[in-house]
């Protein structure tokens, strides 16, 4: 999977994903990379369809998130990647139905939005965006249980 992180000033852009059970999240954009796609190719695609934007080109590796939750029989490996623009205006037209809406988000009230969000998703961008850490940090989690509303979340 990839992510992309696009600023517009002070803004970042958001996601809001609906999940099953009536959830929603909000995340940077991003999704599956389909078979014979780079990392890149499918990030900007990804971009391009939940979002409308273009991306202009990529910079370093923000950071990866590998998520290993035995009890659910997933592992989840994201690499997060920094763009260096974009152009378009932003237009909603998710093919797979799961990007609700797109928001640019002052970094100074993304904490608020992200919190409740699970900590996979929450923890490296505040961390990235607060530069707590390096570009290229790699984060790791275990997640425990099958219940959404009661996994038991370590950060190794």
């Amino acid at each position: 999977m990839g992510g992309g992180i696009l600023f517009q000033g002070s803004n970042i852009l958001m996601v809001n994903n609906s999940r099953r059970g009536g959830r929603t999240d909000w995340s940077t954009p991003g999704g599956v990379i389909d078979d014979g796609e780079t990392v890149i190719e499918g990030l900007t695609r990804e971009v391009r369809e939940e979002t409308g934007l273009a991306v202009t080109g990529w910079s370093a590796l923000a950071y990866t998130v590998n998520v290993k939750a035995p009890d659910m029989d997933w592992d989840l490996k994201v690499e997060v990647h920094l763009a260096k623009g974009q152009e378009g205006q932003i237009v909603i037209d998710d093919p797979d139905g799961i990007v609700i809406a797109a928001e640019w988000v002052d970094t100074k009230d993304l904490p608020g939005l992200l919190n409740g969000q699970q900590p996979w998703l929450s923890q490296p961008l505040l961390e990235f965006i607060g530069a707590k850490v390096e570009p290229g940090h790699a984060f790791s989690y275990r997640v425990n249980g099958r219940d959404i509303n009661s996994l038991d979340v370590q950060r190794l």
